[in-house]
């Protein structure tokens, strides 16, 4: 069963330039991903320091490999740095036909 999901990314101003670029670093890797179907990165359009990714996998094991790799976890130890409050992951249900 696909899993999609929308994480809310809170971070401090001076730390936003600094996030958008590790993320941006792992986008060509994690979409390489087996598994992985969309991995897509926003920053929100009212200039607020905030990261939006738009993410779905395959299934639920395909989700945790990829929070398993060094390159994720990477960010995710930088994460506790630049976040201005917890990560927020959205799980979305299938898109509306």
């Amino acid at each position: 069963m696909a899993l999609t999901y929308l994480a809310t990314i809170d971070l401090k101003t001076d730390c936003f330039d600094e996030a958008c670029q590790a993320v941006r670093a792992i986008v060509s890797r994690t979409r390489d991903e087996q598994g992985c179907e969309r991995f897509d990165p926003h920053p929100a359009a009212d200039g607020s320091p905030t990261l939006y990714i738009y993410e779905r996998w395959t299934d639920r094991a395909a989700f945790d490999h990829h929070h398993a790799q060094d390159y994720t976890r990477t960010v995710f130890k930088s994460y506790e740095e630049w976040l201005s409050g917890p990560v927020q992951m959205t799980e979305l249900a299938d898109e509306l036909v």
